[in-house]
This record gives structure tokens, C-alpha cells and sequence, in this order.
């Protein structure tokens, strides 16, 4: 507190800000000098109530600050300082947990509706600053992997108009979020690739945006450019090994297939098997011993890469809905479950990485009860959480600092 008066003693007594009579105005005309205004704003020491001159254009009927412009609050009430404290809370907590954050660990009042307002802003930036900074980091694994899911986020009424869902009724209540993890592959001390994850190496890109396109479409799909600029930025499609892991959903093969027409292509296992223990539950009732036995070996096929054997298994059953859908799902998907040539080759044969993304990036903040989202907003801070649990909040707020001088 003691410092927040002196800074706001020593920005007040300096009115250099009054720079003539008149200044350029945006708008092309000259703006005159109309006094100074008084605006109370939120910093990380506290609060500052600072006068600055204020300039007005007839032409236009607008005014301007310049030294808002100089501090970086022009448009808002918080500084700089303020606005990251704010963000970087907000990508991990609620908005109110936010406010009650600052205020207990910094002395820093934001109130919820502020902490949103600021927090969507921000994420709006990176979502912006994604699009545009796709240069691949410096370094890469010999073994690169890439995984893509999915996952139901609430949002509000208006923005399932016209959409169906699961319901009981065909409604929906959610919107999908789609993510993309990419990752380093672990090696021994003699550079061999291990089935396992080099430790900090995730990163993430996650937004609620459609992954459909036709063949007469000029662009990929949205979420595929998203997915091709994460792979770039990563060094992906660079890498000696590339592997694209999925839950066996048609639009994660379609992406791949285009994008890395070069990779390995492998179906999660746990689903896979999570696949095969829903027939067992169908034709013989959930937890009884039989379908655990018939489970187990139809899971002991799928690990051993008897994919024949499993087949005949299922068909002999193929009257069930269940049985019918999954060897449709293993013809489609067979040459992606070859899984005792994956772990020869040192790979890793689970999507473990990627549905924790989902749970951790998306579901953490974004699926807490209560919580009706707009698309925009989910997206914004999908796009500041990404940034941050990315580990590239810091290099952003260097280009933004930059870009705002």
C-alpha cells in the first residue's frame, strides 16, 4: 500500500502526458487538450487513482488518454501487471476462485466479472497470437507423437439451437471441445526409444471447432489447421518417427491421413479393449464371471495380434448390435491395431497423454457443475490454459509486451 501511494504521488506530479495544446487524433483530424481526468486503477500494488490529461476531437466526438496508452490500461482498469496476476489465475481457477486469489494472495481486488472479462480477453490475444506464430522450437525427438480427442463441454441454450445430442429427448447440452497433444518420446541412455513420454515434453491446442471437411473444400477443416500448426510449431513433421494415436473416431484418421500421410497410425488400446468388454457385458450381463472370461480372451487376442481369431470370436455373436459395431470397428481399424509390432518398435500403444489432456486442459476448468459456457468464451479460455499448461505464457506476453511497446 505504502508503495502503491508513492507511485501514484509520482505519476500524478508528472504531467508531461499534456504534450501541446493539440495531438493526432486516429481518426486523422487534431484532438485539443480538455483538461485532466481522474481513473482509479488496479495494479499489483493496489489501487491507484491517477490524473491524466485528456484529449477530445470534435471531429470524431472521441477523446484519448496518452498516458493510458503509455501504461497499458487504455480501455480497461487494470494494469499490465494486474491483467497477467489475473490471466494466469484464471487459467487454473474460476472466476470468482480468481478474485478470491488475488485478493488473499496479492491484495489485489478483481471481482469475478472482471476476472472474466479480463481472462477472455487475454485468451482472445493468444488464440489471435496462435494462429499467427507457428515456427517450429528449437530441438526435437527422434520419436514424435500426436493425439487428438474430444470431449462435451456445457454451454448455454442459444448455442445449441438446431443441434442433436444424447438426450433422452435428441437434445443436446453440450458442444465438443476438440484437443491435440503432442509429445516426445522417451529413449534409454544408448538412444533406444522407450513405449513412454519424455517427461514436460506435452503440449496442447484445444478449441470447440468442427474437424469435418469435403474433398471439394479449398482449406482442411479448422481443427485440422490447428492440429497441422501445433505439429509444425513442435517439429512433428520433422521428426524421423511420427505417430498419430486415436480412440478409432473416422475424423482423427481423416486428419492424420491428409496431414501426416507418413505416420504411424495406432488405436488406443484401452479402448479398443474398453470396446470389447461392452460386448461381453451385452451378450452375458455386466459382472458376471462369464463375461469377464470372455473379455479376457478376446483382450489376450487383441494384445497378442490375433486379430483373425478375434473376428470369428465377435461374428459368432453378430446377431447383437454390440458385437456387430465392434467388428466393424476392428475390420476399420486392424491395421492400427498391430500391437505386438507397436511395442517392437519401441512405441507407445496407449492414448494416455492425450485423454488426460482432455480431463486436465478442458475438464478441470471447464466442466465444473454449474458452469453454461458461450462457444466464444470456452474457446478463449481454452486458448489462454493451452498457452499456459503449454509452457508458452511467458514467450507471449513478451510479443505482447513488445507489440504494445
Amino acid at each position: 500500500a505504502l508503495a502503491a501511494r508513492l507511485v501514484e504521488r509520482r505519476l500524478n506530479a508528472d504531467r508531461s502526458d499534456r504534450a501541446g495544446a493539440t495531438l493526432p487524433c486516429g481518426c486523422g483530424a487534431r484532438a485539443s487538450y480538455a483538461g485532466r481526468r481522474a481513473k482509479t486503477v488496479t495494479t499489483v500494488l493496489g489501487a491507484l487513482r491517477l490524473e491524466r490529461a485528456y484529449y477530445h476531437c470534435p471531429a470524431c466526438n472521441a477523446g484519448f488518454h496518452p498516458r493510458d496508452r503509455a501504461l497499458g490500461i487504455e480501455g480497461g482498469s487494470l494494469s499490465p501487471g494486474a491483467v497477467r496476476m489475473t490471466g494466469l489465475a484464471a487459467a487454473r481457477a474460476s472466476f470468482a476462485e480468481t478474485g478470491t486469489l488475488l485478493h488473499d494472495l496479492a491484495g489485489v481486488n478483481v471481482d469475478a466479472k472482471q476476472a472474466e472479462r479480463t481472462a477472455e480477453a487475454l485468451g482472445r490475444e493468444i488464440a489471435a497470437d496462435e494462429r499467427e506464430v507457428v515456427a517450429a522450437g528449437p530441438g526435437r525427438a527422434p520419436t514424435m507423437y500426436l493425439g487428438m480427442d474430444g470431449t462435451g463441454v456445457p454451454v448455454r441454450r442459444a448455442e445449441l439451437a438446431g443441434r442433436a445430442g444424447k438426450q433422452a429427448d435428441g437434445s443436446a447440452r453440450t458442444r465438443e471441445a476438440k484437443l491435440v497433444a503432442v509429445w516426445a518420446g522417451a529413449v534409454d541412455a544408448r538412444g533406444r526409444d522407450l513405449p513412454e513420454r519424455e517427461p514436460g515434453s506435452v503440449s496442447y491446442s484445444a478449441a470447440v471447432e468442427s474437424a469435418a471437411a469435403r474433398d471439394t473444400d479449398p482449406e482442411p477443416s479448422p481443427f485440422a489447421r490447428r492440429v497441422e500448426r501445433e505439429a509444425r510449431r513442435r517439429g512433428f513433421d520433422r521428426a524421423s518417427r511420427q505417430v498419430v494415436i486415436g480412440d478409432g473416431a473416422p475424423w482423427i484418421w481423416n486428419i492424420a491421413d491428409m496431414s501426416f500421410p507418413d505416420a504411424v497410425q495406432i488405436v488406443d488400446l484401452f479402448h479398443a479393449k474398453q470396446h470389447l468388454w461392452d460386448v461381453a457385458k451385452a451378450i452375458y450381463g455386466p459382472g458376471t464371471d462369464t463375461a469377464e472370461r470372455w473379455a479376457k480372451r478376446r483382450r489376450d487376442e487383441l494384445d497378442d495380434g490375433r486379430i483373425g481369431a478375434l473376428l470369428a470370436a465377435l461374428r459368432r455373436h453378430q446377431g447383437r448390435d454390440e458385437a456387430r459395431r465392434c467388428i466393424g470397428y476392428v475390420r476399420r481399424n486392424r491395421h492400427r491395431m498391430q500391437y505386438p509390432k507397436f511395442r517392437a518398435m519401441g512405441l507407445c500403444v496407449g492414448s494416455g497423454v492425450v485423454e488426460a489432456g482432455c480431463k486436465h486442459v478442458l475438464g478441470t476448468r471447464c466442466k465444473r457443475p454449474g458452469m453454461h459456457w458461450s462457444v466464444n468464451g470456452v474457446n478463449a479460455i481454452a486458448a489462454l490454459r493451452c498457452c499456459v499448461l503449454s509452457n508458452r505464457f511467458d514467450s507471449f506476453w513478451q510479443r505482447r509486451r513488445a507489440a504494445n511497446g
